[in-house]
């Protein structure tokens, strides 16, 4: 966390405050649930959302206090979500790392992700707007489990469309990304058309991401994304690349799909199918058009240093390798 936010001290100021934040409110007498809240906070990540709640509160009439509340909630919403996937993907290895449910097992790992949640919603109760806070986080939450159910029930299906994908990922990954930016635009006063500028340029942010973090998952170095290679694939969720080399060339894909889990080697005959059928290629151009919209939407902000720091983020995070 600290080399990505190295170059805009004051922004890693107030993230910093955000993580004592939260290792403060979770304070409890189960100290399993303690310390793996505390685990995942320091796990290395890179706080992206609630650094993005204090730029966007900068906008405004920047209070510390409710800014560090709301960054406090965006991540703990975040770190909940990241708990329950686990649960459900049977995952071992989070950020190269043991996750919630691999140490504590999968009853324990659904607690304190229950737990987060329930601290979303204290830190809330600390901030003057609470009813219009609650109303616009619970309808964030509804629209990231549907998501997240869209893709369970979506498994090994080869029938998904494109556009049944980016709906799924608008509100999996999306919808966090829009939350982070508007709710630290309108709770600094900003006018109503600024936030909702917030809005969209969280969008394509977030839909950028989660389409590049797809293409990751099949070219990445498993040593940087801190999981293997085709990992989405072991869990049957058939992500971007994919489905467009499906469109491409169907029958190339007719013998390697089934409706069962993959060995190893029938991944990696998948991803050279993708490869070849242009899934790679046309993904990252899909990418680049959600990304090239954020850029344009940063650039009719109002004009300011925290714009600036917002765009170079924005890129630096568009242009990752893990």
């Amino acid at each position: 966390m600290k080399s990505f936010w190295n170059n805009y001290p004051e922004i890693g100021r107030e993230v910093e405050k955000i993580k004592k934040n939260i290792i403060k409110n979770a304070k409890c007498k189960d100290k399993v649930i303690e310390n793996s809240i505390v685990e995942l906070v320091e796990s290395g990540g890179k706080m992206l959302r609630p650094g993005f709640t204090v730029l966007a509160s900068k906008f405004g009439e920047y209070e510390e206090e409710r800014a560090i509340a709301l960054g406090s909630v965006v991540e703990m919403f975040h770190m909940a979500t990241l708990v329950h996937d686990d649960v459900i993907d049977d995952a071992e290895l989070r950020r190269g790392k043991r996750t919630i449910q691999s140490k504590y097992g999968k009853n324990y790992a659904v607690y304190i992700g229950d737990y987060l949640f329930c601290l979303c919603f204290k830190t809330l109760g600390s901030t003057s707007s609470l009813k219009r806070d609650i109303q616009i986080d619970t309808k964030v939450m509804s629209r990231i489990c549907l998501g997240e159910v869209e893709q369970l029930n979506s498994r090994y299906k080869k029938d998904i469309t494109i556009k049944d994908y980016l709906k799924r990922i608008s509100g999996k990954t999306a919808e966090l990304f829009s939350l982070s930016l508007y709710i630290g635009a309108i709770e600094s006063g900003c006018d109503k058309k600024t936030s909702r500028l917030f809005w969209e340029i969280g969008h394509n942010i977030g839909m950028a991401f989660q389409i590049i973090d797809d293409i990751l998952d099949l070219t990445g170095d498993s040593n940087k994304t801190g999981k293997a290679v085709g990992n989405d694939l072991l869990e049957g969720v058939y992500t971007l690349p994919l489905l467009i080399a499906l469109r491409n060339n169907k029958e190339a894909f007719d013998k390697v799909l089934k409706e069962e889990e993959y060995s190893k080697e029938e991944i990696l005959e998948i991803i050279d199918l993708i490869k070849e059928n242009g899934g790679i290629e046309k993904s990252m151009e899909i990418a680049n058009k959600y990304s090239n919209k954020a850029f344009k939407n940063i650039l009719s902000l109002p004009e300011n240093e925290y714009r600036d720091i917002l765009m170079e983020i924005t890129k630096n995070m568009l242009s990752r390798e893990q």
